[in-house]
C-alpha cells in the first residue's frame, strides 16, 4: 500500500485491534489483492529502529498475506515496544490481531469471507 487515501481508508474506517506492540487496521474495498501498509513512527525510535521494525514486520506479513480476504487494506501501526521486542513476540502479537479482526469479519458476514 503507497496511497494516503488507501491509509486513511483503512485506519479510519476500518476495524482495529491493538496489542502492547502494535496496532493493525483492517478496511475492505473491492476485490482487488490485499494490500499492507506500515506505519513506524519517530516515536518507535531513530532511522535505524525504525526500518529494523519495518522490515521484521514486512517479513511476518509475507507468511500471513493468504489468511487475508480480497480486497483487504491492512495498516500495521507499530508502537515504541516494538524497538525492543523480539521478533516472536511481534509474530505472536500480529496473529493475535489478525485473528482477532478476521473472526469479528467472519461473524459480521455471518461465515462468509
Amino acid at each position: 500500500m503507497r496511497r494516503g487515501d488507501e491509509f486513511e481508508a483503512a485506519v479510519r474506517r476500518g476495524k482495529r485491534a491493538g496489542r502492547p506492540t502494535l496496532v493493525v487496521h483492517l478496511n475492505f474495498s473491492g476485490e482487488e489483492t490485499p494490500l499492507v501498509g506500515f506505519v513506524v513512527s519517530k516515536a518507535v525510535g531513530g532511522a535505524v529502529t525504525r526500518n529494523k521494525v519495518k522490515r521484521r514486520l514486512r517479513h511476518l506479513m509475507r507468511d500471513r498475506l493468504d489468511r487475508l480476504p480480497r480486497g483487504s487494506l491492512l495498516v500495521v501501526r507499530a508502537n515504541p515496544p516494538a524497538a525492543s521486542a523480539r521478533i516472536e513476540q511481534l509474530a505472536a502479537e500480529l496473529d493475535a490481531a489478525l485473528d482477532r479482526l478476521l473472526r469479528r469479519r467472519e461473524s459480521s458476514t455471518g461465515g462468509h469471507k
